[in-house]
């Protein structure tokens, strides 16, 4: 299957946008999942509905609330603009900011679950022994999660790469910009005559997120492996 100048472009961008979502928002996620599990708290429930909303809102409402919130006139963002000359809005920032919400409850719920598998009794042999806090964090805790690690990161690069609704709303749909791998086949789709593009979009969205879905299969396996040796 020989790929289009438009279609290596509407694939290098989705990975470029996923791979940016996925490392910006790797360790906001390894610090929620760890409040959440190790931290008790007034509004921890409050908490993790806000981390996990992304899963149940309209993935338009989601692009809404970035425009208005990190547009170059919104609330976060035009103080952005002003102070730094950074800009989410029409770029390709601003569709890994939108892969990176969409994606993160995702992310977070797979850490979580692999915190929630970690022996305290561990943790607290390790203080016991003299090991500090942040010591027994990097030491113990985090290359004990790291199949939950790779997992969430995994997942989370998938579904950014399959991020439509809130890219699109967020910061439209501009040629060789945002126009990720969804929105180069949507407008396949709405242009007459199109249709073998836009199959072969597809099949390279399918064979894409069905490899990164593998790809976490086997990390998450390897890394067992190497922790049980």
């Amino acid at each position: 299957m020989i790929m289009s100048a438009y279609e290596w472009q509407a694939v290098l961008l989705s990975l470029q946008v996923a791979g940016v979502a996925v490392v910006c928002s790797l360790p906001f996620g390894i610090l929620m999942a760890w409040v959440l599990v190790r931290c008790r708290f007034p509004g921890k429930a409050l908490l993790d509905s806000l981390i996990h909303l992304p899963l149940v809102l309209p993935p338009v409402v989601i692009g809404y609330l970035l425009l208005i919130g990190m547009g170059r006139r919104g609330l976060i963002g035009g103080w952005l603009y002003e102070t730094f000359g950074i800009s989410f809005s029409f770029s390709w920032r601003g569709a890994a900011l939108a892969s990176a919400v969409v994606a993160f409850p995702l992310m977070v719920r797979a850490i979580r679950l692999a915190l929630e598998a970690i022996d305290l009794r561990l943790e607290q042999a390790a203080r016991t022994l003299g090991a500090s806090p942040w010591r027994v964090f990097f030491t113990l805790t985090l290359p004990l999660s790291l199949p939950g690690i790779i997992v969430g990161a995994v997942l989370a690069f998938a579904r950014s790469l399959g991020e439509f609704g809130a890219t699109i709303t967020f910061v439209s749909n501009i040629p060789g910009e945002t126009r990720t791998l969804p929105l180069a086949m949507y407008t396949l789709i709405e242009t007459p005559g199109a249709e073998a593009a836009a199959a072969r979009l597809c099949v390279i969205a399918i064979v894409l997120s069905l490899g990164a879905l593998l790809l976490s299969e086997w990390l998450a396996r390897w890394s067992q492996r190497r922790l049980g040796a």
